[in-house]
């Protein structure tokens, strides 16, 4: 799995004030939106071949060999496009353009948080032989984000002359996403587009625990039969083998270390999960520009489940970014309570958890006394 950068180090004298959160509010273009759709910085170097399965989950060697074929099958010529005849998607037969074809046309990688998911999906999009432009990766909460920037209809035209979309942390969180994704997929899928998501629920079972998915079915079974799943078992590699998540410091020291850290934020937790409330998701990515770390105090439990849904969105994109984040207060694996925890997003909110508790360890040589 990819390894955590080393931490920045902190400055003797600051230069200035620590940046704030609270203060930006970012405006983010569609064509942003859509130029972004690449792995994230955490992801730019890794491929299958610096993925290390565990020995003892042989599930893990197994999806890379099912995907290094994958990605090979995805040469030659769009699939409903004109050109030679290329080879199909495990490098097997003919595709007959126009028309896709038969069976499933992607592939879904079910598993736990921690087991490498994303490293493998953006692996996958590193090695499909075709120009970035032709490729596109995203959170399932960018691509719906994407949609509402640019219209259904402008992302259908701006993703269908694409060989691949990766969709990485597929979740249905209400009935509209499942309306939205269930047609925009298959008309991608019509369109020739190849397709591959991680998630950690099995595509039938999407939406589960979270609405009335049972009234959806059709939907659901239709994304389904897009995919062919993967399961890949294993432990959180974040944890394993490493000491617990670090104890949070004190304010003066969360402070100190914030005006010694050049590129650093400080921010009053509480007030920080007010400000996310005012900010739409799509632009949590741009919030984080440039920083060097995130520096929070006074953190508590998270009061809602709202408000938990988008420290998720915002732990995701601080994780994709590897900016360390130093806090005080309660250690991170009490951010949630045990009705969430227990409840339709528990996976969610354990995936945040594993991933601040990685940050956290990585800012720990902010503190210098």
């Amino acid at each position: 799995m990819s390894s955590s950068s080393a931490a920045p180090q902190p400055s003797p004298i600051a230069e200035a004030s620590p940046l704030s959160l609270c203060a930006r509010e970012p405006h983010v273009p569609a064509g942003r939106l859509v130029a972004e759709m690449v792995p994230p910085p955490r992801f730019d170097s890794v491929r299958f071949g610096t993925y290390i399965p565990d020995p003892g989950q042989p599930s893990q060697s197994e999806a890379v060999q099912v995907l290094e074929s994958f990605a090979a099958g995805l040469g030659g010529a769009h699939a409903s496009g004109s050109g030679k005849p290329r080879r199909g998607l495990l490098g097997f037969g003919r595709a007959k353009a126009p028309k896709a074809p038969a069976g499933p046309r992607g592939v879904y990688l079910d598993g736990g948080y921690g087991v490498g998911k994303t490293h493998l999906l953006a692996s996958l999009w590193h090695a499909t032989p075709a120009e970035p432009s032709l490729k596109a990766f995203g959170t399932f909460v960018e691509l719906t984000n994407l949609v509402g920037a640019l219209g259904f209809q402008q992302t259908v035209q701006t993703l269908s002359g694409h060989r691949l979309l990766c969709i990485d942390e597929f979740e249905l969180d209400d009935p509209g996403d499942t309306v939205l994704v269930s047609t925009l997929l298959g008309k991608l899928v019509d369109a020739g587009v190849a397709l591959a998501a991680t998630s950690n629920t099995l595509p039938g079972k999407l939406g589960e625990g979270r609405f009335a998915a049972a009234d959806f079915l059709r939907e659901i079974q239709g994304l389904s039969a897009h995919f062919r799943a993967l399961r890949i078992d294993g432990e959180d590699y974040r944890h394993r083998g490493l000491p617990e998540a670090p104890a949070p410091f004190s304010d003066d020291q969360v402070t100190r270390a914030a005006y010694a850290t050049e590129g650093a934020s400080l921010d009053d937790f509480p007030r920080l999960l007010d400000h996310l409330a005012k900010v739409h998701p799509s632009r949590y990515g741009a919030l984080t520009d440039d920083l060097k770390a995130v520096c929070l105090t006074g953190v508590e439990p998270v009061p809602d489940q709202s408000t938990a849904l988008r420290l998720v969105v915002l732990a995701d994109r601080l994780y994709d970014r590897e900016v360390p984040v130093l806090a005080s207060g309660l250690p991170f694996d009490r951010l949630f309570s045990e009705e969430m925890l227990n409840g339709g997003y528990r996976k969610k909110y354990f995936r945040a958890i594993s991933r601040l508790t990685a940050l956290a360890r990585d800012a720990r040589g902010l503190v210098t006394g």
